[in-house]
């Protein structure tokens, strides 16, 4: 079988354009293309005259994008991930064989849930690749509109301009502690009760972090946490080996609570219900076949 490559599907000044404009300079995309810096010049040249405007302010030491440019830029991505996509599914016309899944996600779904659903998905695809990226919460979504995801997974509070929620499931904040924790017994808590006890939470830029600030903020309660940190798992063994108390989403937490080793309590301080799990993708954009596939797998995971 040929081997085909999405380079194949594009036009060649398109191409070399966007290599230079991702990289700088057109000495450095002369090396990634393998191709002379004559011909990425004159492929270049050759599409500001169609065009009728420089699509690069040159200076001494590279080439940025002109507002024609980053127009042009955002064009040639969307060919870009258009080709992908062809190859994609032109390689998997009888079975999912073939392929790469890019994922980014936030740090609570990369402990268990998301390398559980690869691990589930390679089993019955051997052929298919995964690229999962942990970036902040908010990075997530600049990845999937980048075109440097297929998928992305985080919490979220609002609605984006040009990402498509495929998927939604509220996830409330919930107390966790271990099931001989004093509050255990407690149906409910507040973050008052949690503030009597050795306290684990993350850093004050993820969006759990900011609802529990907005909530003391409006009671005048301060919490001293013990241990701040942004590594999901760390808070979980934290209260399983101290005895503490930390903050999660049921999802966060679920193969501890599964196993016994951990319990969950709702909040009931107002504001801690306003936070959903959303799968996003890129808004227009068909996914290749291989993504669509674990996408519908990832989802079915994902319901509690």
């Amino acid at each position: 079988m040929p081997t085909r490559h999405p380079s194949h599907l594009q036009d060649t000044a398109l191409r070399y354009f966007y290599e230079v404009a991702q990289c700088g300079t057109v000495s450095a995309a002369s090396a990634n293309l393998h191709v002379a810096s004559s011909a990425i010049s004159r492929q270049i040249s050759g599409l500001e005259a169609q065009l009728g405007t420089p699509l690069f302010e040159r200076h001494a030491r590279g080439m940025v994008p002109t507002a024609a440019g980053l127009i042009v830029a955002q064009l040639a991505r969307r060919i870009s991930l258009d080709a992908e996509q062809a190859i994609d599914a032109i390689n998997a016309l009888d079975s999912l064989r073939a392929g790469t899944v890019r994922i980014a996600t936030s740090d609570a779904f990369a402990n268990e849930l998301v390398p559980q659903a690869c691990a589930a998905f390679q089993r019955q695809h051997p052929g298919v690749r995964f690229e999962v990226t942990m970036v902040p919460t908010l990075q997530v979504s600049a990845r999937v509109l980048a075109g440097d995801a297929d998928i992305g997974l985080r919490f979220s509070m609002s609605p984006l301009q040009n990402i498509a929620v495929v998927y939604r499931q509220s996830a409330p904040v919930l107390a966790v502690l271990r099931p001989d924790h004093a509050l255990a017994q407690e149906a409910t808590l507040t973050l008052a009760d949690l503030a009597r006890h050795p306290l684990a939470l993350p850093p004050a830029e993820t969006t759990i972090r900011q609802m529990i600030d907005l909530a003391c903020s409006r009671q005048g309660l301060q919490l001293d946490a013990v241990l701040t940190t942004n590594h999901a798992k760390t808070l979980l063994n934290f209260v399983l080996h101290s005895g503490g108390v930390t903050v999660s989403s049921e999802v966060g937490a679920r193969h501890m609570l599964e196993a016994g080793l951990l319990v969950a309590r709702p909040l009931s301080d107002a504001g801690m219900d306003l936070r959903d799990i959303e799968v996003q993708t890129l808004a227009g954009r068909q996914l290749p076949v291989a993504a669509k596939a674990f996408l519908d797998l990832l989802v079915a995971q994902l319901a509690p």
